[in-house]
């Protein structure tokens, strides 16, 4: 009787450890696609690229674009969702709990993808206890999902204020925004997360040089959105200002290690002593929400949420020299905007994320000749 009592026990144990590897598996089931426009696959090789086409359509509000060495592009979905349009797959990743503006946020290829298949992931989820997010790592190969570990977990989560931007900086580290979760005076606290952006090698320790001698880089946030590095290695970021008093106050920062950029103290041109003021400000009466950031040939391109405009600033070292607004109200609010291996910039509208109006074929994504944009 004890060897038939060990040997059940054995099974549950074998049962259990596959019910487990199974829920962390993606759903690999093919749900309905996103329209991928025939005419411009070949837009390469057209020999005079229009300022702007749309090239996909019926996306459900994407908030990352990233291009795969094969040339895929591979788009994340707020609700959950991996889409790889040249291939018409649609992959679910579990455990994502899409509330306000949390859900599958930012993404990032390693930087020896070819090698590892390695794709991280930034995603909010609850664990009984409340909401948080967490970075995660996927092998994504053949088209196919799988769930790798936890690279860095119970990063603060709210309904709101999530940040989710991932990205890979020249010095090999992994970079992350992570917002203030509704909780600002965290901010100002650089032994918290609240409020900061993170840097952590690809295994989800922190880099040896952070300042703090921990995943803190910069503090003093309120909701980074992007970030991008320009031709001299310069980091910059995007960043929600207030949301009570009128908006506004949204800003373009140039992050230093160490640095504090003064949220909730400093906002506009009021500058809290030992924090440093942003590049460029919205001012009290505007609010550009930005969505992102990315450089260009000198040029920072930022997508406005609210703002529904695309801003692009013109550089001059770290400081801003010109400035340029485009797109005015053409396609909606407008999340994020990446450079791809054509030289040509794709933007990801947001229409669908309960703050906009949608209309036929939202949401999409654009390509825009940069050339032309003057």
């Amino acid at each position: 009787m004890k060897k038939i009592a060990l040997f059940a026990l054995l099974v549950l144990i074998v049962l259990a450890g596959v019910a487990w590897w199974y829920l962390q598996q993606p759903n690999q089931t093919t749900l309905q696609q996103p329209a991928l426009v025939e005419s411009t696959r070949e837009a390469n090789t057209t020999p005079d690229i229009p300022r702007h086409e749309i090239i996909a359509e019926n996306l459900t509000i994407p908030w990352e674009i990233l291009f795969l060495p094969d040339g895929e592009i591979l788009i994340t979905e707020r609700p959950g969702r991996l889409v790889l349009l040249n291939a018409g797959v649609t992959l679910e990743v579990p455990g994502i709990q899409h509330i306000g503006e949390g859900g599958l946020l930012g993404a990032a290829l390693h930087p020896r993808f070819e090698r590892n298949q390695y794709l991280y992931l930034f995603q909010t989820t609850d664990d009984g206890a409340g909401l948080l997010n967490r970075i995660v790592r996927y092998i994504l190969e053949d088209n196919t999902l799988t769930f790798d570990r936890v690279i860095l977990d119970n990063l603060p989560g709210a309904r709101y204020h999530d940040g989710g931007r991932l990205a890979f900086g020249p010095d090999g580290y992994l970079y992350a925004t992570v917002g203030d979760a509704l909780r600002p005076a965290e901010a100002q606290n650089p032994d918290s997360l609240e409020g900061t952006i993170i840097r952590l090698t690809d295994e989800g320790e922190p880099a040896s040089e952070n300042p703090f001698n921990s995943y803190v880089y910069s503090y003093g946030h309120r909701n980074a959105q992007g970030l991008a590095w320009d031709g001299d290695g310069n980091l910059w970021s995007s960043e929600h200002g207030r949301s009570v008093g009128g908006s506004g106050f949204d800003e373009i920062n140039y992050i230093r290690p160490g640095a504090n950029y003064g949220w909730p103290d400093s906002q506009g041109d009021t500058v809290a002593m030992n924090t440093v003021a942003p590049v460029r400000h919205s001012t009290a009466d505007v609010t550009w929400a930005p969505g992102d950031i990315e450089y260009l040939d000198g040029r920072l391109f930022m997508p406005g949420l609210r703002g529904e405009t695309v801003y692009v600033a013109q550089l001059d070292d770290t400081n801003i020299r010109g400035w340029l607004e485009v797109f005015v109200g053409d396609f909606g609010r407008l999340r994020t905007i990446a450079a791809g291996p054509d030289g040509l910039l794709y933007l990801l509208t947001s229409n669908q994320d309960g703050r906009g109006s949608a209309t036929a074929g939202d949401d999409k994504l654009i390509r825009i000749n940069p050339a032309k944009v003057r």
